[in-house]
């Protein structure tokens, strides 16, 4: 098994990790103006793991460029991973397996998604500090208090985005952390290794959704607004805020597609399938469409709770993040994954949270290899999309 014990230092995620090391979490980039050094041409597959499905994609990066290659979705059975966490190492590496052998998908340059809500992104501001072990030192401190990860169990890592001196000559510094709990990172690994995969790196899954479906492409000049998305996926929801260059807060919500599967289940007595059939059927929304029977309706009423509940978790991600110091306005939401796809949902979202949504793009980053992206399940595939971009 990889050892994630040891503590990760930007100066190592800056690089493409050796064969024999340990692969690692970094805050990546969003945007245009911090990208890293990087090969002329590198194939990355970004491999997302969720609750119901495999799913990945084979991105070429070249240059500033990626061009999406190769796409692949497989279901994957239930219990094996809930709620991003490995339930069954064994199972989710013979799944691995099987997808990447059926897809004919490489076997290398694997970068994995990680996305649960033992995962933690803050920004906070260190003032008064010039020396860089001091600084290290007051980071590592105020993770404590910033992130609820225990620091002795966690990978953590930091990125300073801004600095700023005063006249006086007192510098003060904006920094990302980013931190996840070592144990279900090993049991991800541990998966791939029996799956004879090579990993390229592990990335959270919030920072691939921001590559995917914006273009980063800032000109190095602060936003006038924050950039947010949205992915609903099969038993959670991951939500991504972004300056436009910068991921700096991520919250991962306990909600997901399975919740109004349950929901519709228990209002008409359905097991999981049916309910799952019916889900896909209805259009959200107080109007009675023509054809629409009395159990289509009784469904409709039934999700509405669980999209309330959802309605107020965002609402209230959104409050505590423009809580923070140097917070930037809402303008929009951009909403994606499989759930998104449900009829009238966004529209709903966006009566419910009185802000923008709308539909977000997964091609948005990336040009697109002939026949590849014809698909209706795009909005599914968004963050493995954005795992395999190099920014």
């Amino acid at each position: 098994m990889v050892d994630l014990k040891k503590e990760i230092k930007l100066s190592e995620l800056m690089r493409r990790p050796k064969k024999a090391q340990r692969p690692s979490i970094r805050p990546r980039s969003t945007g245009a103006s911090r990208r890293p050094k990087q090969k002329k041409t590198q194939e990355i597959i970004g491999l997302k793991i969720g609750a119901s499905q495999l799913a990945a994609a084979r991105i070429l990066n070249e240059g500033g460029s990626a061009k999406l290659m190769q796409l692949a979705r497989q279901p994957l059975p239930p219990g094996i991973v809930i709620a991003g966490d490995v339930r069954d190492v064994p199972a989710l590496g013979w799944a691995l397996d099987e997808f990447f052998t059926e897809n004919k998908l490489p076997r290398k340059g694997i970068r994995l998604g990680i996305g649960t809500n033992r995962v933690g992104v803050r920004a906070i501001e260190v003032e008064g500090i010039a020396d860089e072990h001091q600084l290290e030192n007051a980071v590592r401190f105020r993770a404590h208090e910033a992130l609820s990860i225990p620091i002795d169990e966690a990978v953590l890592d930091y990125h300073v985005v801004k600095e700023t001196v005063d006249d006086a000559g007192a510098v003060s510094r904006r920094v990302i952390l980013a931190a996840a709990y070592r144990e279900p990172i090993d049991q991800y690994v541990e998966a791939c290794r029996i799956a004879k995969l090579e990993l390229f790196g592990v990335d959270l899954e919030a920072f691939a959704l921001l590559r995917a479906v914006t273009s980063g492409d800032t000109h190095g000049e602060q936003p006038a607004a924050a950039v947010v998305a949205l992915a609903l996926g099969h038993d959670r929801a991951t939500l991504a805020i972004s300056d436009g260059n910068l991921c700096d807060f991520t919250r991962v919500l306990a909600w997901g597609g399975g919740k109004l599967d349950a929901a519709i289940g228990r209002d008409l007595g359905l097991t999981e399938e049916e309910s799952n059939e019916i889900k896909h059927e209805l259009f959200l929304g107080d109007e009675v469409r023509d054809g629409d029977d009395p159990r289509t309706e009784r469904a409709r009423k039934a999700l509405q709770p669980e999209i309330q509940t959802l309605a107020r978790e965002l609402v209230a991600s959104l409050q505590f993040y423009q809580s923070q110091e140097g917070s930037l306005p809402i303008s929009e939401i951009l909403v994606t994954g499989g759930t998104s796809r449900l009829p009238g949902l966004i529209e709903e979202l966006e009566r419910l949270t009185r802000a923008r949504v709308r539909a977000a793009d997964p091609l948005a980053s990336v040009l697109v290899a002939r026949g590849v992206g014809d698909r209706d399940d795009l909005a599914s595939l968004a963050t493995a999309i954005g795992l395999g971009i190099e920014r």
